[in-house]
């Protein structure tokens, strides 16, 4: 029998390129989404869709253990909801942790328990690594998470290390690109109008996971079937704030760009300044505080040989070739748009 999978969180940029993947290896596609969410990138008309409100537990469970036949469960569950930014700091707590704890709690209650369940955490969980000699960071390593983000996902990780016979799988991204995500579409266009911004002086080395091969390691994750695992997904290389914007800069066809390395405490002074401005505004700002952290964190390198070993996890995309499809993808909305 086909697999029956449920993606949590499929409304986001990670989620529906991570659908239509589950839809494409020929499984029983389940996705879940808020009343609120747009289901723009969920067209394919062989999707299922569950309205979940993670607000409510009651609602949660009747949902959860109502939408299939009795006695039936979903074979594999990727959970990728998350915030990664948020006006009230308290909302990292509430939605990344605490929405994670009360929909396992609903699986384990009612025999809901999947055969793997990957949660999707973030680079950011382990916090700053070696920014002296640039060891590239391990799934093995100490988590210090420095920001409230990478708290709420380290909280989020403890949590599901604690059940016993729950089998989870722990991802780590790095920072995730491709086409319709938002932050990377803000460099681009900045590079597009022939300013790249930098923050800080010292040498920072950049990791990137295009999207495509994050989505291909989690299915490959399941069928390897690893359980209690933790792993970094990146690809296997860094690069400099340079080496990017050389890359964009060509697929964009931009012959000359003006690079502009600001000082960390200009950047400090901008970040809380935007940061009230959501605050007054209720509306999350992509510069604050917390992201002012990862942005001054020098050393983003990664060791994934504990990927590759366990489920043979080789990104197909470098970031010549990432960059390509989603410059591309940037090109053809902004022509559909004049």
């Amino acid at each position: 029998m086909n697999k029956r999978v449920l993606v949590i969180g499929a409304g986001g940029f990670i989620g529906g390129f991570m659908a239509k993947e589950s839809l494409n290896r020929g499984y029983e596609t389940w996705v879940a989404v808020r009343e609120s969410t747009s289901r723009r990138y969920l067209s394919d008309e062989r999707l299922n869709f569950i309205v979940l409100d993670y607000d409510n537990n009651d609602s949660l469970t009747k949902t959860l253990t109502t939408t299939l036949p009795e006695g039936e469960k979903w074979d594999y569950i990727v959970y990728n909801l998350g915030a990664t930014k948020c006006a009230n700091f308290m909302d990292f707590n509430r939605i990344n942790y605490e929405y994670l704890r009360r929909f396992v709690e609903v699986l384990r209650l009612n025999n809901l328990v999947p055969e793997r369940f990957l949660f999707m955490s973030s680079l950011s969980a382990l916090g700053p690594g070696d920014e002296k000699g640039y060891t590239p960071m391990t799934s093995s390593m100490i988590p210090n998470p420095n920001t409230k983000y990478g708290l709420s996902k380290i909280k989020a990780e403890l949590y599901l290390e604690t059940l016993p016979d729950f089998p989870y799988i722990i991802f780590r991204p790095t920072g995730v690109y491709g086409p319709h995500e938002q932050d990377y579409l803000m460099m681009i266009k900045s590079i597009d109008s022939h300013w790249d911004f930098g923050v800080g002086y010292r040498k920072q080395l950049l990791t990137f996971i295009y999207v495509e091969d994050l989505v291909s390691a989690v299915y490959d994750a399941f069928d390897a079937g690893v359980v209690k695992k933790k792993y970094i997904i990146s690809e296997d290389r860094s690069y400099t704030q340079a080496e990017f914007r050389k890359i964009v800069a060509k697929e964009l066809g931009i012959k000359w760009v003006i690079p502009m390395r600001l000082p960390l405490w200009i950047v400090y002074i901008a970040s809380v300044i935007a940061e009230k401005w959501g605050v007054i505004h209720m509306k999350p700002s992509t510069l604050n505080r917390d992201k002012f952290k990862i942005m001054k964190q020098r050393n983003w390198s990664c060791d994934i040989s504990d990927a590759k070993r366990d489920f043979n996890f080789f990104p197909r995309y470098s970031l010549i070739a990432g960059v390509r499809a989603t410059v591309a993808s940037y090109k053809q909305e902004k022509q559909n748009k004049s």
